[in-house]
């Protein structure tokens, strides 16, 4: 769903969005039927079989969540990130129903996303620890570890406004941010390993969309952090290819990144990595339904003068930019623009 909205959003393809709506529909219906195990209002998961996987959010692994003490909590588990995705699906279905005429149903998506985040935010931030839990067990206890998770609550948009800088300051300090990019797992943690697979590594993926939540926040400086420190590691790699993870010792212990010796590569994850962070250092949206493509506080980093985005589509448009940095201030020109008016508007 979430994929759906963004395409609508690129393109205001009317004809796609139809013709995709009774799929969007039953997604919908899945989530709030079957992704709702117990109708407490979140999504949550649990193995029917003894074969099953443990966990079955994107840290899948058998030990990729697990409370403070480093125990296994028992399911059926409701992931922080995952609120966070249903909480971004029906805002971005919401918008796509109100084109089609689905105004009643539009109100719903939104009104039922507000009270989701109204419920998580009570639910699953630990006032002890100024933190989110990445779970909820299958008694509704908090899971308190300190993970990397609650970061893609800030790409979806679900954390309150007056806790993110408790969360961004936690994912940029020494337990989290190892100088090559956000672990996995706080080394604080009982069950922290800087080689294991969910509980301590570093990936791309999950730092590409941190640092893009923190930009939409207005978090630029530790985006571009976060951000710059993973472009570094990245280029430790045989051709300059982020691997699907790598290890989470700190700069002091390891002058290179280490590598994880079965880590994917390529990787589709981490292949599509470096595409959101330009995204984010150029601060760019597409607003196709409006005739816009946004530009907002455009900051490319210290090292790099220029870069050129050649070929962008949004709404049958082509645009081609060029974001260049002198100083600490980044502009943008517009280089060519062919096909339907699109108002290329940037805000600083």
């Amino acid at each position: 769903l979430i994929v759906y909205g963004y395409v609508w959003q690129w393109t205001a393809d009317r004809e796609f969005a139809e013709k995709l709506w009774p799929n969007a529909l039953r997604a919908l219906e899945w989530i709030d039927s079957y992704g709702d195990m117990d109708g407490d209002g979140y999504v949550e998961y649990r193995k029917k079989t003894p074969q099953g996987l443990d966990n079955q959010g994107w840290k899948d692994s058998h030990d990729g969540i697990l409370h403070a003490d480093g125990s296994k909590p028992t399911g059926p588990i409701a992931l922080v990130e995952v609120q966070g995705y249903v909480y971004d699906a029906k805002l971005r279905l919401a918008r796509v129903a109100r084109v089609l005429g689905e105004e009643d149903l539009a109100d719903n998506l939104e009104h039922q996303a507000a009270a989701l985040g109204r419920k998580f935010n009570q639910d699953f931030w630990m006032s002890d620890r100024r933190y989110y839990a990445v779970a909820l067990d299958g008694e509704k206890k908090q899971v308190g570890s300190i993970t990397s998770n609650p970061g893609h609550g800030l790409w979806s948009g679900i954390i309150d406004l007056d806790r993110a800088t408790h969360v961004v300051r936690r994912l940029v300090s020494p337990e989290m941010s190892s100088g090559w990019g956000i672990r996995t797992l706080s080394t604080k943690n009982n069950g922290f390993d800087p080689i294991g697979y969910h509980t301590g590594s570093i990936w791309p993926h999950d730092n590409a969309i941190i640092a893009h939540g923190m930009k939409i926040y207005g978090f630029d400086n530790e985006a571009s952090r976060v951000m710059s420190t993973l472009a570094l590691a990245g280029g430790y790699f045989r051709d300059a290819r982020f691997p699907e993870l790598f290890c989470g010792f700190s700069r002091d212990e390891a002058a290179v990144p280490v590598e994880y010796p079965v880590a994917c590569r390529p990787q589709a994850w981490s292949s599509a990595a470096p595409l959101l962070m330009i995204r984010t250092y150029a601060g760019m949206h597409g607003q196709a339904p409006q005739g816009t493509l946004s530009i907002v506080r455009p900051a490319l980093p210290e090292p790099i003068s220029r870069v050129d985005l050649v070929g962008l589509k949004i709404a049958g448009t082509r645009i081609d930019l060029s974001f260049h940095q002198h100083g600490g201030m980044t502009g943008v020109n517009v280089l060519r623009k062919d096909g339907p008016t699109i108002d290329v508007v940037v805000r600083y």
